[in-house]
């Protein structure tokens, strides 16, 4: 089958795969109920888990100025109580049932989720659908919670690859551009977001037409959609309307569809730069890259292809260069990250400070290789064999599901079955794999190195 368009506009029940009525496998559904809810499920037969997630397609780049570190805020404010539940009550709701409940920001939406067994669902429904119409947002919770954050920002502060990363993505996007936040915030804006800021954000944003459900595994639509209007009448989320429009798609020069090119995207963000943060660490962390791809771009299964030989598995080319035969890191790959209209490839290395000069040359050559020379005999295969194989075994739980279909639903606007989405990785070509590479490579390059350096890192004698 091909990919299913998911319409804004449509009315009644949309039965996307097994349409056939003698399926075996997995049925997905989607409803869109009266106050413009989108209701998605994934009914996968034997299956005993179940896995709930609310979507809202706001993220960290949404927050207005005044506003910054609201979005994470809230992550962690609607667990702490409701109208109807305090937070050990809702702590101890999924404690009760051996279920787990847990939420993630990310720059263009957050979701809150739930796992549980399959009869426990209609209490996860009726939790975490309190939990997103009704927060309170007391204000001693807000205040309570603001030095949580603080020491959850400060962890991530002592943890040098989680530094490297955020000052890297700060250097592809720009410090002021709303990509380029941390999406946790920082600590002063996490210090300075008044508690009527983070209301706002919470009113403005967290609304019936911008609300997805998701759910996979032991379930059943037309129940879920019954849980999900109850749950919603309760909060007095009623009345018509429309699902608002998703976050349009594509970069400088691209189309709605998301195919601007790399080098047009590169010509919109900052130049090729260099940066080091100095930590007294035993390790120094090199970040090497800059734009990549955006989330709609159909190029995504070429680069997951690209991705693999450069450095997606102990097979791929860093892998065995890098550690195998030289012995110079422990940890090193390739990545890639895509949003509504950026994206931002890089390759990652953490080594002895001395080595970083020879590592940052071998990071280089090996993306240079690849862009200039093609693939070897076998890389090609080997790689779609392992992005087939891994995005199969990735569905083997509820959680992996269900996160496609908030995805799906929220950036792309259509759903691709499992066999399409193999189709096209199977149909990734050396030549189209070559280009990319060779794309991306000629955009401006940002090095980021963290470790013990009060110099030039690259300068620094073996």
């Amino acid at each position: 089958m091909t990919a299913v368009p998911l319409p804004l506009e449509a009315t009644g029940t949309q039965t996307i795969s097994g349409q056939d009525g003698a399926h075996e496998g997995p049925l997905v559904q989607r409803t869109v109920l009266a106050g413009g809810v989108r209701v998605l499920t994934e009914s996968v037969p034997g299956l005993r888990s179940a896995t709930l997630g609310a979507w809202v397609g706001v993220g960290s780049r949404d927050e207005a100025d005044g506003h910054l570190g609201s979005t994470h805020f809230l992550e962690h404010l609607l667990f702490k109580g409701t109208a109807r539940r305090s937070a050990l009550d809702i702590a101890a709701a999924f404690d009760a049932v051996g279920g787990e409940s847990n939420a993630a920001t990310g720059k263009e939406h957050t979701t809150y989720y739930a796992r549980v067994i399959d009869t426990d669902l209609p209490l996860a429904v009726d939790v975490v659908a309190d939990m997103v119409t009704s927060a309170t947002l007391d204000p001693d919770d807000l205040e309570g919670e603001r030095q949580v954050i603080l020491e959850e920002l400060a962890m991530n502060d002592d943890d040098p690859v989680d530094v490297a990363h955020e000052r890297f993505t700060e250097q592809v996007f720009g410090a002021t551009s709303p990509l380029g936040r941390p999406i946790g915030g920082t600590a002063q804006s996490i210090l300075d977001v008044p508690r009527d800021a983070v209301w706002e954000h919470y009113q403005q944003h967290y609304t019936a037409p911008g609300l997805v459900v998701t759910a996979a595994g032991g379930v059943d639509h037309d129940a879920v959609c019954g849980m999900v209007t109850d749950a919603l009448a309760r909060a007095g989320w009623s009345g018509a309307a429309s699902p608002l429009p998703r976050r349009p798609l594509g970069g400088p020069a691209g189309s709605g569809a998301g195919t601007g090119s790399v080098t047009a995207l590169a010509a919109s963000l900052p130049g090729s730069s260099v940066l080091t943060v100095d930590r007294p660490t035993e390790q120094a962390n090199v970040l090497l890259g800059g734009a990549g791809l955006c989330a709609g771009d159909p190029r995504r299964f070429v680069l997951a292809v690209l991705n693999a030989v450069l450095g997606g598995g102990m097979s791929s080319r860093l892998f065995q260069e890098v550690r195998e035969e030289r012995g110079l890191a422990y940890s090193v790959y390739s990545f890639a990250s895509g949003y509504a209209d950026a994206g931002l490839f890089g390759v990652y290395a953490g080594c002895s400070p001395s080595k970083v000069p020879e590592v940052v040359e071998l990071l280089a050559a090996e993306w240079r290789g690849l862009a200039e020379h093609g693939l070897r005999p076998g890389e090609l295969e080997r790689a779609v064999g392992q992005v087939s194989g891994s995005t199969v075994l990735a569905l083997e739980d509820s959680g992996s599901r269900m996160s496609r279909l908030g995805r799906a639903e929220l950036v792309h606007g259509e759903y691709a079955s499992l066999e399409t989405v193999l189709a096209r990785t199977r149909s990734v070509t050396a030549d189209q794999v070559q280009e990319l590479a060779a794309e991306l490579w000629a955009a401006p390059h940002h090095l980021t190195v963290v470790g013990p350096f009060d110099t030039d890192p690259l300068e620094v004698a073996p």
